[in-house]
């Protein structure tokens, strides 16, 4: 069954305060070095998405299936040469 997605936008690293979700999609903006951009469930979990980029760059992952399940919630734990981050969830 379909449910509506929603979007937030980040800036750094920490808990993104939306309780348990499913990762749908990510937009990433990367600064003027070499980006990466980590992703746990929860604060000291599981590393659910650990992706390095193109300095000067942007990039959208979208995530196949169900998408990328934090029952304990998304932290960004690692947020290196970014501007921002959009991540696309439900």
């Amino acid at each position: 069954m379909a449910s509506d997605v929603k979007a937030i936008r980040v800036t750094g690293t920490g808990l993104v305060n939306i309780g348990p979700a499913r990762i749908r999609a990510i937009h990433l903006a990367s600064g003027s070095d070499v980006a990466r951009l980590t992703i746990t469930n929860g604060s000291g979990g599981a590393t659910v998405f650990d992706g390095d980029f193109k300095a000067s760059d942007t990039t959208y992952i979208g995530i196949p299936d169900q998408g990328i399940r934090c029952e304990q919630g998304i932290v960004v734990s690692t947020f290196t040469n970014l501007t921002s981050i959009t991540i696309l969830y439900n």
